[in-house]
């Protein structure tokens, strides 16, 4: 994978020979080493190698965007030319733009030399100890991996990022059986930067074993009623994103249909309530280090306190509306812990759900929410009374946030992002 560089030249002198005066383009090679584990037993081991190259050519006020897996000089050729069609088709808008010279920077992340030995290892002792602490879980499908990529940007503003980074991977996909009682499907997956912590003891796995196995004989929930979710930090995640997206991303900025249009620097969430993007966050195992349009990525804080610092808007979004940009594409968020433990979260509440994971359309302008709740258990009285199945929950993305019973010490940490546990009232739960 060290071609990359002679890569990039090769294509450069093509888009010269082209004419190009004004682009951006990525270079990616990636290595993967994939084991699949299907019903318990290991399946596949091999190693799959791909490349990838994305390019915008801009023509005056025009853009043109075009990718492929092909870095050939037939390829890069055909590439370019996509791209350039692409731009003299597209309409003008003067907004299209990419950053100024943002100078050069190589990046390293990861481990880029993997022990694929200890890794199987890893695996074979993650299995084992599944099968022994949690005999009623069910592993459907495994799969993990060491991915390995070296990539490289350029630009015409003389910008040019290098990277290599490397991470191991591990995605489950689990049930559990109890003779005729079987559950729905549960997923997870984490990501690490080295082997030095048993795979069992990573993101949070444990709970999500046990959640699982405490969902055999779930029930609906009886009529209606207004309560409290008790959020999961996957949970926690979605409803975060589904609220960055209405109110502060930079399509609903564009359009003015954001609730939170002109709110910066007011307070919109609870103050305990603290979400930042930080992709050189040592928890982190693999941060951007470059945006989309070719900016450094640095880390921000979008909500400090409760208190929207900023909207979520890329170059396009910011030349439209003369909003400031962030220098970040949205990924690798991290939310503050609380002071309390999720069991004393629990105890605080008088009914509800605990809440592990969220199935439904996208909310409405308005932030208003409606779907099925999954992975779920009933909370009477402060205690967990049971699993719930074919139940509803609908409330609004601001108000829940506003509403904030209390905050987790306790973190999810799974490579991609760092998350409390978090609960909300005002929600109404119902049945199907």
């Amino acid at each position: 994978m060290s071609e990359i560089r002679v890569i990039a030249d090769r294509f450069d002198a093509i888009l010269a020979d082209m004419g190009m005066e004004k682009y951006t383009y990525t270079l990616v090679q990636s290595e993967k080493h994939e084991l699949n584990v299907e019903g318990g037993e290991f399946k596949l081991l091999r190693t799959v190698f791909n490349n990838w190259c994305k390019i915008s050519v801009f023509r005056g006020a025009k853009k043109g965007t075009a990718d492929c897996n092909d870095n050939s000089e037939e390829g890069l050729r055909k590439l370019a030319g996509d791209a350039l069609a692409a731009a003299e088709s597209a309409e003008e808008d003067p907004c299209h733009d990419f950053a100024p010279d943002q100078g050069k920077h190589v990046f390293r992340q990861g481990v880029y030399e993997p022990d694929i030995d200890r890794f199987l290892s890893r695996m074979k002792e993650l299995l084992a100890t599944i099968a022994e602490e949690y005999p009623k879980i069910r592993i459907l499908s495994a799969v993990a991996s060491y991915d390995r990529d070296h990539w490289i940007s350029r630009t015409t503003n003389n910008t040019e990022f290098e990277g290599f980074k490397g991470k191991y991977d591990v995605y489950l996909e689990i049930s559990a059986t109890d003779g005729e009682s079987t559950t729905g499907l549960d997923y997870f997956e984490f990501v690490a930067k080295d082997l030095d912590t048993p795979f069992i003891e990573m993101a949070d796995m444990r709970r999500h074993l046990q959640n699982t196995v405490n969902s055999l004989n779930p029930v609906a929930a009886e009529g209606k009623f207004t309560g409290t979710l008790l959020l999961t930090p996957d949970c926690v995640a979605t409803f975060i994103s589904m609220l960055s997206q209405n109110y502060m991303g930079s399509d609903v900025i564009i359009d003015g249909t954001s609730q939170w249009l002109d709110k910066v620097g007011e307070q919109v969430m609870d103050d305990r309530i603290t979400v930042s993007l930080k992709p050189y966050d040592e928890r982190i195992v693999s941060g951007e280090r470059g945006t989309q349009d070719g900016f450094l990525s640095e880390d921000v804080t979008v909500i400090d306190h409760g208190v929207l610092k900023m909207h979520m808007l890329n170059l396009y979004a910011a030349n439209k509306t003369g909003r400031p940009m962030m220098q970040n594409t949205g990924n690798d968020m991290v939310v503050e812990p609380g002071d309390k433990t999720v069991d004393e979260l629990l105890a605080s509440i008088e009914h509800g759900l605990l809440m592990g994971g969220f199935s439904g359309g996208s909310p409405g302008v308005n932030g208003e929410f409606s779907g099925v709740a999954k992975n779920s258990f009933f909370i009477e009285n402060g205690k967990i009374t049971g699993p719930a199945t074919e139940t509803m929950v609908n409330g609004n993305l601001a108000d829940i946030f506003r509403n904030v019973r209390g905050i987790s010490k306790e973190l999810q940490c799974d490579g991609f992002s760092v998350i409390p546990f978090i609960a909300v009232d005002g929600v109404v739960i119902s049945g199907k």
